[in-house]
């Protein structure tokens, strides 16, 4: 009997609720078919079947709210090789496992443990082909997680005599991605029906003939389809056995209103025009980390009431000291001193007379943060990522700048674990090193406030009477009115301000 659970619904989500059964007991049931519907306060939630067999029981109906793990069915498993749809891959792996000579062992290559709250990735590159030799801890493939990037090596030296998940296919933890023949003499024994290698772009859809079928699409695309009056046999799978997602609806839907109407007379003469300009377009697959960066923000703006407030700040006082110390800084502590961390400790003072920019909102509760763990937003070539300093308030300047100069260069790097990303309180983001003067910037939830730098510009200024050329940084503070007033978002920001003009305020605890 295997028990189907509740997943992980998200950072800060505890709870759900039932809001649709697709099955009931007594129906067969196939890997990955979707079960029910769950309902979180932001999002959907569908849960998938983990194995086949047929569904004995539903422990929580519709309409009952179950927590994260929660028991939801149970499904007594099948004694047969599965749905038609995986018998293929399971008698084609025992084929590849059989072929092997010399006696070599079969090792499998599964998915590693992709971090809290990741249940899936997709498989975005391989290195090796069916055949080639490996070394073991040598890299076979790379997989691609709503924020990292995640390289599987190989488990043991040997060849690859199979490999099970192709590029663009989605697979959960620990799904078998290969096989490797281990041992000497080993010969690689491909599948004989093998044809050209699917990509996300030439899974056949489902209903084709295919090896899709008799695949069943999920609720919400099959919904999506419904709402957009798009037929099956538009849609191009991406999903796991060419099942169609959201996201291949909405790519349906945009290409059927991109391309001119065939049987609309008045349409007729912008055809050539729109020929031409299909031809010059390129159409790239979002990225999972894309495809989450879009979510979340759009999450954001759904969810808190953000509002921004905007100030200035004479940077003056702080880079004349830093051009008098920084050799020496650099000499003693081997990193270089930058404005970043004069900018997190100013944002440290701030948030303990305003602490309710470093809190959160968790239902009907406010969280209060005794601690500040600092998010900087670092743009890479793969999108933005947050790496979170934390305790950033108990650390020293030097302290701040290896951290911020170390997780900077992982980002970079692509190898950020998805822990050194979670759990910030606050966040900032320095749009002025892509020459920005100001802008909005957008929460981080569940974070109540965001600061956004900007670029250091040469004003007239009037000082005590005199105008006199300062270099000036426009400052921003988005926060999320629900939980900040007015008063606490504008005190934060000048509290910040005092603590830059005049950085000695920053030693003396003022």
């Amino acid at each position: 009997m295997t028990e189907v659970r509740v997943p992980t619904l998200g950072e800060s989500v505890t709870e759900a609720t039932v809001a649709t059964w697709f099955k009931k007991p007594g129906d067969s049931v196939a890997v990955d078919e979707m079960l029910c519907e769950l309902e979180t306060d932001k999002v959907t939630v569908e849960v998938p079947s983990p194995v086949a067999g047929t569904l004995s029981d539903i422990v929580a109906k519709e309409g009952d709210t179950v927590g994260v793990d929660a028991l939801l069915a149970n499904i007594a498993e099948s004694g047969s090789a599965g749905p038609e749809e995986t018998k293929p891959r399971e008698n084609d792996a025992e084929t590849s496992r059989g072929s092997a000579s010399g006696g070599g062992d079969s090792v499998d290559v599964v998915v590693p443990t992709l971090g809290e709250s990741v249940t899936e990735a997709t498989v975005s590159t391989w290195f090796k082909k069916v055949g080639d030799s490996v070394t073991q801890d040598e890299m076979l493939c790379e997989l691609e997680t709503d924020k990292v990037s995640v390289e599987v090596p190989a488990p043991a030296s040997g060849t690859l005599t199979e490999i099970v998940a192709q590029e663009g296919e989605t697979v959960e933890a620990n799904a078998k991605l290969a096989v490797i023949a281990s041992g000497e003499g080993v010969s690689a024994a491909p599948k004989a029906e093998t044809a050209p290698k699917d990509t996300q772009y030439s899974t056949p859809p489902a209903g084709d003939g295919g090896p899709g079928k008799d695949i069943k699409d999920g609720p919400a695309a099959e919904k999506a389809m419904a709402e957009a009056g798009v037929s099956r046999d538009q849609v191009k799978g991406t999903g796991k056995d060419g099942r169609a997602t959201k996201a291949d609806v909405a790519a349906a839907v945009a290409a059927a209103n991109a391309s001119p109407a065939t049987s609309a007379p008045a349409s007729a003469p912008r055809a050539p025009v729109a020929a031409q300009d299909e031809a010059r377009e390129e159409r790239v697959k979002m990225t999972r980390l894309r495809q989450t960066i879009a979510r979340r923000l759009k999450d954001a703006q759904n969810t808190a009431a953000i509002l921004t407030t905007y100030n200035e700040v004479d940077m003056t006082e702080v880079m004349a000291l830093r051009s008098e110390y920084k050799d020496l800084f650099e000499k003693k502590h081997g990193v270089r001193l930058g404005f970043m961390s004069f900018f997190t400790k100013a944002c440290c003072h701030a948030l303990k007379e305003v602490p309710e920019v470093n809190a959160e909102i968790d239902g009907t509760d406010i969280v209060y943060k005794n601690f500040v763990h600092m998010g900087i937003a670092a743009g890479t070539p793969q999108g933005l990522v947050v790496p979170v300093i934390r305790d950033a308030d108990s650390m020293s300047f030097a302290e701040i700048e290896k951290a911020i100069n170390e997780k900077g260069k992982r980002a970079r790097d692509g190898k950020l674990s998805m822990a050194e990303m979670q759990g910030g309180t606050f966040t900032i983001s320095n749009g002025g090193v892509y020459g920005s003067l100001m802008s909005s910037p957008i929460l981080n939830p569940p974070q109540s406030g965001i600061l956004g730098m900007h670029k250091i510009q040469d004003r007239p200024m009037v000082i005590n009477g005199e105008i006199k050329i300062r270099p000036m940084m426009y400052l921003a503070l988005s926060y999320d009115h629900r939980i900040v007033d007015g008063k606490g978002a504008v005190t934060f920001l000048v509290r910040v301000k005092e603590a830059l003009e005049d950085p000695r305020r920053l030693l003396m605890d003022l």
